[in-house]
């Protein structure tokens, strides 16, 4: 029996695809612990903000009014965000629309997720890495020959 596929048309959907989406993220080996051990998130708390940031973006609901960068941000300098977590997420994110939808809406929710994943990726570039963490005292470089 063939699946017949609907696009996304509702806010229900919308949240559908968060769910099912998180729920294939948090249990991912590569980045799983970004969203469990590092922002520690609450995901029945983030499902409502999530569900409004996709439903505005692809039905045009205007029920999402806060900047989705600053929290990527604030978890960049916890534990840095590699190309390769980015590349994982757009992987886990296409292969969930594909599984629950299909049309329009479907890829214009795959076209703003690589968007975002890249302009995400190129704006943390400016900010600090835990690994970029100031050190304090001395510090001694040789310059010249041998």
């Amino acid at each position: 029996m063939a699946r017949e596929y609907v696009d996304i048309t509702t806010r229900n959907d919308c949240e559908r695809l968060v769910r099912a989406f998180y729920g294939r993220a948090l249990q991912d080996p590569i980045i799983g612990y970004l969203f469990t051990d590092v922002a520690k998130l609450d995901l029945e708390a983030h499902v409502p903000v999530l569900t409004d940031f996709w439903d505005t973006l692809l039905l045009g609901a205007k029920s999402y009014d806060r900047g989705a960068f600053h929290p990527h941000a604030a978890l960049h300098q916890k534990a840095e965000l590699r190309a390769g977590h980015f590349e994982r997420w757009l992987h886990l994110w296409y292969e969930t629309v594909d599984e629950l939808f299909a049309g329009p809406q479907a890829e214009l929710a795959k076209g703003h997720a690589f968007r975002l994943a890249n302009a995400f990726r190129m704006r943390l570039t400016a900010y600090p890495r835990p690994a970029d963490e100031r050190r304090e005292g001395l510090v001694v470089t040789r310059h010249g020959g041998a």
